[in-house]
């Protein structure tokens, strides 16, 4: 349907749908942005062509008032939209073929893990030293062969010019593309010959290559180190818990009721599944994939947020082809690979586009290059022929001036080496022309490419409406203070306390056990002489939880009954419960402070509602009723 309308408003000529303070916005445009947020809206009176239309005249309105305001003249929006438009460029100056190839060669990458070390031998700045750094790297290959990796790296590393490190293991977009390359091309228990990356000439010893470990979903009871009872012992707890899951208790009823981590508690701990490098800790990857089978437990263990015993659910292997190949795609231009891309670019945009070359120019820099140049000292001379044309591209002149520029920036490059003119000139114009040809496509692509220029429009207009709506609405809400209050005190029935209780919890897997409790709960035993009582080195039969909570949370029971003290023995979660009740905070008006989130985004909301009714009547409105009328009939087809 919505490429019959795209293809059907082609054939029409576009008509004049809006006019705001006198500026057209036409039927297709309209269409365009109506039809790409479509399945992006769930409020159904959004989908209606009027309802639309409403809203996105409020958007040409708030459009009007930046501009008014000049707020896309300010330096920092301008930084934000360039850096935003550099990164989206990236995403357009490719060559699909080549992209093709290496998108594919790292979805086969990604299926084997490799366990390496290598040998590294920096490199200096002169052609001799680059000779040299070959050869000592080549000299310690034939000394790790010979001698073991390790005498050689107690020996040899010394963690500035030499370096004999363990990678331990990694796959695809984990190093540089050159190291990655002779990883994968050397066979398990060998040590490639030397290759070069821009830190130097390396040497890779392949120890391992094994299966990708694919995707496992897993479930964790997590105790946090930092707990607001000072008393509580993580250690102890997640011990104790432990316990409890080796009698028999359910792994899903114990995170439940006692894991810390609140996004997958209610859940029964269940996480969202991840692979190998994708979460922020090793140590608990590396638990969960060690467990053999689905249903297996680990023994609690320590990661840097805090204690932890995980349950594998299922191990899934690496995801098809297809599904993987944007986010591949998304790596391969942004990973040392681009080089690749880019050179395909150049040579697909020279097809493409009108150059000529000045046949002269280069002999004319050969004659002008002085040994000053490898010292940093040389200058473009006197009579310089700045102004004259060194290529074209299209229309677009590209001058020596220009040229003679890269070669000033480029000394740095060739200080303290021996190049000839012929060489030098060579290269540099080679790097000189892709940089200027591939800025000349990133130039026009806004006028060469429809898609692009749509996304960088809405860009453009969402970060000016960001920048707008900070301004005029979200922080004159949270800045002023009198009319927030006045605003409260107005609407205070809309902030509500629910009844709440201050409370604390005894857990027991055994009904038995928690009679017990009962008992001794009623005849006012403490916490820890019900812990000393029940609890032994081998079985844990309670877990005390305390803390202040809504009637309705999940951790109690569904039917709780808020009374003060001590309640009778209530079955929720696969457990038994025993629940003292210290005080209860009935249903009632925040305050201010308490409510104040909340406050601010209403008041924000009724701000905004009379400076739209006010932009209405700055900016004229006039909609073409027959034109719209057109555009209804055709979405109704």
């Amino acid at each position: 349907m919505l490429f019959a309308l795209n293809f059907s408003f082609s054939q029409d000529k576009d008509q004049e749908l809006l006019k705001v303070d006198g500026e057209s916005i036409m039927t297709s445009e309209f269409l365009r942005v109506y039809n790409k947020n479509l399945d992006l809206v769930k409020d159904e009176s959004q989908k209606d062509i009027d309802g639309y239309l409403k809203l996105f005249t409020e958007y040409q309105l708030k459009l009007k008032e930046a501009k008014r305001l000049k707020l896309h003249e300010d330096a920092k929006y301008q930084r934000e939209f360039l850096r935003y438009k550099k990164q989206l460029t990236k995403n357009y100056l490719s060559e699909n073929k080549v992209t093709d190839v290496l998108v594919k060669e790292a979805y086969d990458r990604s299926k084997q893990d490799i366990n390496a070390s290598h040998i590294l031998v920096r490199l200096a700045d002169t052609e001799k030293d680059t000779i040299k750094a070959y050869n000592e790297v080549l000299a310690l290959r034939k000394r790790a062969l010979k001698e073991g990796f390790d005498k050689v790296k107690a020996d040899m590393h010394n963690g500035e010019t030499i370096f004999l490190e363990d990678l331990g293991y990694f796959s695809a977009f984990k190093m540089v593309y050159d190291f990655e390359n002779a990883a994968y091309n050397t066979p398990k228990g060998e040590i490639s010959m030397p290759f070069r990356t821009p830190f130097g000439y390396h040497v890779v010893w392949v120890k391992d290559k094994r299966a990708s470990r694919g995707t496992v979903t897993a479930a964790h009871i997590m105790v946090a180190l930092n707990q607001k009872d000072s008393l509580l012992d993580p250690e102890q707890r997640i011990n104790d818990i432990y316990k409890k899951l080796n009698q028999g208790e359910s792994f899903d009823a114990l995170a439940k009721q006692f894991s810390d981590d609140k996004s997958s508690s209610n859940r029964g701990g269940k996480l969202s599944p991840f692979k190998s490098g994708q979460l922020s800790s090793e140590e608990f990857e590396n638990e969960a994939f060690s467990l053999k089978a689905d249903g297996d437990v680990s023994k609690p263990f320590k990661t840097a947020y805090g204690w932890h015993i995980v349950k594998r659910i299922n191990l899934k292997p690496l995801q098809s082809f297809d599904d993987l190949k944007p986010s591949l795609e998304n790596k391969v231009k942004r990973d040392t690979r681009s080089k690749l891309i880019n050179n395909a670019m150049v040579n697909e945009l020279k097809k493409r586009y009108n150059i000529t070359y000045n046949s002269e120019a280069k002999t004319y820099f050969e004659g002008i290059i002085s040994n000053e140049f490898f010292g940093r000292s040389w200058r473009l001379p006197d009579d310089f022929q700045k102004d004259k044309t060194i290529f074209s591209v299209n229309q677009r002149a590209f001058t020596y001036n220009e040229f003679g520029r890269h070669l000033m920036s480029a000394q740095r490059i060739y200080a303290g080496k021996t190049v000839s003119p012929s060489i030098l000139i060579e290269k540099e114009f080679d790097s000189f022309f892709e940089k200027s040809i591939l800025q000349f496509r990133e130039d026009n692509l806004e006028l060469e490419n429809e898609d692009f220029a749509n996304i960088l429009k809405e860009y453009r207009d969402g970060l000016l409406l960001f920048d707008l709506m900070e301004k005029e609405i979200w922080n004159k809400a949270s800045k002023d203070s009198v009319g927030l209050e006045a605003f409260y005190n107005k609407n205070k029935v809309n902030y509500q306390w629910k009844d709440r209780v201050d409370i604390v919890m005894a857990s027991s897997a055994d009904e038995t056990n928690a009679k017990k409790i009962l008992k001794m709960m009623n005849k006012g035993k403490s916490e820890e002489e019900i812990n000393e009582a029940l609890n032994t080195d081998g079985k844990q039969n309670v877990i005390f939880t305390k803390g202040t909570y809504n009637i309705n949370d999940d951790k109690l029971p569904t039917n709780f009954e808020t009374e003060k003290g001590v309640s009778k023995i209530y079955q929720h979660n696969e457990a038994f419960h025993v629940i003292d009740v210290k005080a209860i905070l009935p249903a009632g008006t925040k305050t201010l402070e308490e409510a104040k989130g909340n406050v601010i985004n209403d008041y924000q909301a009724e701000i905004e509602a009379n400076w739209i009714d006010d932009l209405h009547k700055r900016y004229k409105v006039e909609v073409n009723k027959k034109a719209l009328k057109a555009v209804k009939a055709k979405i109704k087809k």
